[in-house]
């Protein structure tokens, strides 16, 4: 149900930025199609977790990673932002009823691809977006517990604020947030210690602030 909301809303934004397209006047192509930013980012989760049989929270830390993006423009003011980026985190669940248990780490692989509004400005441009995420959890390490852990891709939505701080006609400053509806499912099988194989539906739903510099070509 939450995504099936969260799809009307990105349909609704598409169809209202299409719309502000249509209500340009002129047909000026007069812009540069391409940015390309590299960024310092700071993933937050909001996690939380529904464990069966023992019972629990997830706990996973935040990461700092670089990230590369590129923005193409359909017009001046819409465009659509790809990011590059992979992060690691570390994953304990907390407060079960053996305790607290340290599942290793694992890495994220979430590109991501949302359709932004730009906002006129010839030094300061705010953009807002929205768009769909496809997260790949790869490289699992199931800690001093487990005998394994598996998490299952996963598809999310993104939402998006920002703004370039214009230097010159080429180079900018960017600031940007953005929050993922994020969520997996992570199968821990812990026979050898705990005797059972469990299961957790867990969301992740990461902040992510950005700060970086930015070129258009």
């Amino acid at each position: 149900m939450r995504k099936t909301i969260f799809t009307v809303l990105i349909l609704c934004l598409t169809f209202s930025l299409v719309n502000a397209q249509d209500k340009e006047v002129g047909n000026d192509t007069d812009f540069s199609k391409w940015q390309v930013r590299l960024r310092g980012l700071v993933i937050a989760p909001n996690e939380s977790a529904s464990i069966q049989v023992i019972g629990g929270d997830a706990q996973i830390s935040n990461a700092y990673i670089p990230e590369l993006d590129f923005t193409y423009f359909f017009t001046k003011n819409i465009a659509a932002e790809l990011i590059l980026g992979t992060s690691n985190h570390d994953v304990k669940a907390i407060s079960t009823a053996v305790g607290d248990i340290p599942l290793g780490d694992v890495w994220l692989l979430p590109p991501t691809l949302t359709l932004q509004y730009h906002f006129d400005g010839e030094v300061v441009r705010p953009y807002i977006g929205a768009g769909v995420n496809y997260t790949i959890f790869y490289n699992a390490n199931e800690g001093p517990v487990a005998d394994k852990v598996d998490y299952k891709n996963s598809l999310g939505f993104d939402f998006q604020l920002g703004f370039d701080f214009f230097l010159n006609e080429k180079w900018f400053i960017n600031v940007d947030a953005k929050y993922l509806l994020l969520n997996t499912t992570a199968t821990v099988n812990a026979t050898t210690a705990l005797g059972a194989t469990v299961d957790a539906d867990v969301d992740i739903n990461p902040f992510i602030a950005g700060v970086g510099f930015g070129m258009k070509f």
